[in-house]
């Protein structure tokens, strides 16, 4: 049986603008004013990979120190800017008939604990869900780590996984895991950068993969 591994801000949750809001805030706090999309096209890396090559991009050297204190800050904004989380459309329907049918699944995301709690709320995800954050590997997205510690987790082949994805880090992660990846319009990206990036099909959001899984295999 297929397993599904989903990303969660802008796959399942509509949290994307929020964090690249809670960015721009930060790096303007810290003296690096940067334009928003730019922001937006680096979101879903690691925090500490993002804080570097954002840096880099406005001519600025990090150390360790600063880039961890960037990230506290960026992890403040948000919670102060998203105290309650949105499920994107058909996401709670989705891992809802996931577990009906008892398909593997489980979310791997470049967020960390306590950010990411009010998402995995708004989901209405039970306590054994398999849940793997940044704090549980050495490294993030595009690194496949994520995505192989999930795969673990839930007991499946890396062949047998399919990574659920809103942004080219999520696909560029999964192909390195060695599983194939589905793309979902819901994080901003547009459909042809995520089949560059390597998705063997592209949905509009959760709700749209719900209802076809069974292109995927996942359901009969």
């Amino acid at each position: 049986m297929r397993a599904l591994i989903f990303d969660l801000d802008g796959t399942l949750v509509d949290t994307v603008y929020a964090h690249v809001f809670a960015w721009q805030k930060a790096l303007d706090e810290a003296g690096m004013p940067i334009d928003g999309w730019r922001i937006h096209r680096r979101v879903g890396m690691s925090g500490g990979l993002f804080t570097r090559a954002v840096a880099r991009e406005v001519g600025h050297d990090l150390t360790p120190a600063q880039a961890e204190a960037l990230q506290r800050r960026h992890g403040e904004l948000f919670r102060q800017l998203l105290p309650d989380r949105r499920p994107l459309p058909g996401a709670v329907a989705l891992l809802r008939r996931l577990r009906e049918a008892e398909v593997p699944h489980g979310i791997a995301t470049s967020g960390r604990r306590p950010e990411i709690d009010g998402s995995l709320a708004a989901l209405e995800i039970p306590n054994d869900t398999v849940v793997v954050e940044r704090g549980d590997v050495s490294r993030a997205k595009p690194a496949p780590d994520l995505f192989l510690a999930c795969q673990q987790r839930l007991g499946v082949s890396a062949q047998d996984c399919y990574v659920v994805g809103d942004a080219v880090w999520d696909l560029l992660a999964a192909r390195r895991a060695g599983m194939l990846s589905v793309g979902v319009l819901s994080g901003g990206y547009g459909e042809d950068e995520l089949i560059r990036a390597g998705a063997y099909r592209v949905y509009r959001d959760a709700a749209e993969l719900d209802t076809w899984l069974d292109e995927l295999g996942v359901l009969d």
